[in-house]
């Protein structure tokens, strides 16, 4: 077994876990918002749209990478910008990671809080509607505090997605150690490269932290 170096093998989780942080969070805000005003209104078009919200669960994510290459590009014009404000590119960098995160992650999230708003007792919320709360009070203080299982899970579930994403990630990201490379693309290449060692310290690595995530969202269910 080759010799394990610690340093290159913190470097990877240490950003993973960024990325997911950064990405999860986003993502929860989103994605709760959308699901929120979705399950609340009808309206011509609704089930097309609810569809292309659910595409990067079934898409190829070279397909979603390649989307997000195009339309983030130094040559679209939302490239252009993002390079004008922070005069550099997004592409090939760790916030590109966290845009491919928060992409193949929002539906999961999105289904996930659709599903806690539609067990919300709208009784309940016309009660406060009637006593002079605002939508958003009602919002805060009755759906909110009555889907928070399916908010806790979402969130655990769009940190997981984030944390294991490689397709999309490495079509926008890149395999830069250090800088952009992840814990799934660091496995990736530390097997084509042979490294056999580096290759099951990370999946081993992943395998822990998801289990974990993965048994706080059962104690949540449950």
């Amino acid at each position: 077994m080759m010799f394990l170096n610690w340093h290159e093998f913190w470097l990877p989780i240490k950003l993973s876990l960024q990325v997911a942080l950064l990405s999860s969070v986003v993502v929860i805000t989103i994605g709760t918002g959308v699901a929120w005003w979705m399950s609340r209104r009808t309206f011509k078009g609704k089930t097309a749209l609810e569809t292309a919200f659910m595409l990067p669960l079934v898409l190829p994510p070279t397909v979603v990478g390649f989307l997000l290459l195009i339309m983030l590009g130094r040559r679209s014009w939302f490239g252009e910008v993002i390079e004008w404000l922070f005069n550099a590119p997004i592409i090939f960098s760790w916030w590109a990671a966290v845009v491919a995160s928060i992409v193949v992650s929002f539906p999961l999230v999105y289904q996930t809080m659709k599903v806690g708003f539609a067990s919300v007792d709208r009784d309940l919320e016309d009660a406060g509607r009637s006593i002079g709360a605002t939508e958003w009070e009602v919002f805060r203080f009755i759906t909110l505090p009555l889907a928070f299982r399916s908010l806790s899970t979402a969130y655990i579930l769009g940190f997981a997605r984030g944390l294991g994403e490689f397709g999309a990630t490495l079509m926008i990201a890149g395999n830069i150690p250090g800088r952009t490379q992840t814990i799934p693309t660091a496995i990736y290449v530390a097997v084509d490269s042979g490294n056999t060692a580096m290759a099951w310290a990370w999946t081993i690595a992943i395998i822990i932290i998801s289990f974990m995530l993965l048994m706080l969202t059962g104690r949540k269910s449950a």
